[in-house]
């Protein structure tokens, strides 16, 4: 990742560091129920919480470790997810800036790793998860929890340009054969893939990242513009909330 993009992400993230903290979209959910039982199952005496955002992965896995590193490219986000910590009485988080492609932490140094929501911000998704899996000890566990591309290449071109209207910093949001591709190459093993649906409210959506006007309207003409394959499978609504596919990935 280049540091025009970095940058990108923080100025986007940055100053709605709290909306994301207090986010319900990203505060709950089953894939977080079950990145807390993977924890509870692993005991990690360190955990890497690799993206963290508003720190939602941190905190279920604070509980279950000895110690807990957040590591996010925003240092603005990382001092929201801090004071949340230090709220909740969470003792054993600390947080690191780093970009996912360049962590700074030696080889084997964590137990377990989880990413959630993260990898569609990265710049290289290889070197990515090369780096998680240096940074893992052999055998450890780790899960990938991000929105997917349905694969089909009308499907696929009609996400990533919302995607990108909404949210500047977005790079890429994988189909599963992409990310079991990268995977592989990466030298993980796959355990387990989970696959399900997520209700995006469009207000709230383009509301917590600040979209400006002139590209919610561009979303919306988008949607409105799309064939019926591409409405039905998005399940867009008069007002344009829609549904996306999303996977949590489990690995060793």
């Amino acid at each position: 990742m280049n540091r025009l993009h970095e940058s990108i992400v923080d100025d986007q993230f940055g100053p709605r560091a709290f909306a994301y903290v207090t986010s319900a979209v990203h505060s709950s959910g089953a894939d977080l129920d079950a990145i807390e039982a993977l924890a509870h199952e692993a005991r990690p005496p360190c955990a890497l919480d690799l993206g963290s955002g508003g720190g939602h992965v941190a905190y279920r896995l604070a509980p279950h470790a000895l110690r807990v590193v957040a590591a996010d490219i925003s240092a603005r986000m990382l001092a929201a997810v801090a004071d949340t910590a230090s709220g909740r009485g969470l003792t054993n988080i600390e947080t690191r800036v780093a970009a996912a492609e360049r962590l700074p932490f030696p080889d084997d140094a964590f137990d377990l790793l989880a990413s959630r929501f993260s990898a569609h911000h990265w710049g290289n998704l290889h070197a990515g998860l090369a780096e998680a899996r240096r940074v893992l000890r052999h055998g450890a566990p780790a899960v990938f929890v991000d929105i997917v591309s349905p694969g089909s290449p009308a499907l696929d071109t009609h996400l990533q340009a919302v995607e990108i209207l909404r949210d500047t910093s977005h790079v890429r949001d994988y189909a599963l054969a992409e990310w079991i591709s990268a995977l592989e190459r990466a030298n993980f093993s796959l355990r387990r893939v989970t696959t399900w649906r997520v209700a995006i409210d469009f207000a709230s959506w383009i509301e917590r990242m600040a979209t400006p006007g002139p590209a919610v309207a561009a979303i919306l003409g988008l949607q409105a513009a799309a064939c019926e394959a591409t409405r039905c499978h998005f399940a867009i609504l008069p007002d344009g909330s829609f549904e996306l596919d999303a996977a949590m990935i489990e690995a060793v």
